[in-house]
């Protein structure tokens, strides 16, 4: 089932952020656009090389308005614990979501009950709270923060442009498709 157009379910966890203990809520998300980047777990393999990369581009989301949020099953002790040790993970400048009780991995169908991790799964939010793209990856396959802010780009286009399109590959600038209005309803 698709998760397109779902509503992220209320939740309250805890965060690590900035060198502190946050709460970060849904009413966080609304308002503004979001990303959601679920990884396995903390001191990991993938997972540095994917958060580095998005603290790395961190600046290009908040001139675009974006918020990143990354979400794995450890606890906000853990990311600190992580952050601490890793010269990379002291990059990120965005909240690191706690989700021990599984209750956003769950909400986004991302858990791997048997292993009690999360999929890597990147999922863009509108200000309204909803799902509006997203990809889930194998465990061994890292994920690309331009790729995830282009998917952001292009959602910001076709949410204040509803008779435009983006095509493949498109980014900020380039040409966009103006459907027909026979074809409007395949789309």
């Amino acid at each position: 089932m698709s998760l397109i157009g779902k509503d992220v379910s209320e939740f309250c966890v805890q965060a690590y952020h900035q060198n502190d203990f946050k709460t970060v809520t849904k009413a966080d998300l609304l308002g503004k656009w979001s990303v959601f980047v679920f990884y396995p777990a903390d001191f990991t393999f993938v997972c540095p090389t994917e958060l580095g990369d998005l603290a790395d581009a961190y600046d290009e989301f908040a001139k675009i308005g974006c918020q990143i949020y990354s979400v794995s099953c450890d606890t906000h002790f853990v990311h600190k614990a992580w952050h601490d040790e890793s010269d990379t993970i002291k990059k990120i400048q965005y909240p690191m979501l706690a989700d021990p009780t599984h209750a956003l991995a769950t909400d986004f169908d991302v858990l791997i009950e048997a292993d009690g991790t999360a999929e890597r799964g990147s999922f863009v939010i509108n200000p309204e709270g909803q799902i509006v793209a997203y990809e889930v990856n194998a465990g061994s396959v890292g994920r690309s923060a331009h790729e995830l802010l282009r998917r952001v780009e292009a959602s910001q286009f076709v949410a204040t442009h509803s008779d435009q399109v983006c095509p493949a590959n498109w980014t900020p600038g380039a040409q966009t498709l103006a459907p027909s209005l026979d074809l409007v309803g395949l789309l």
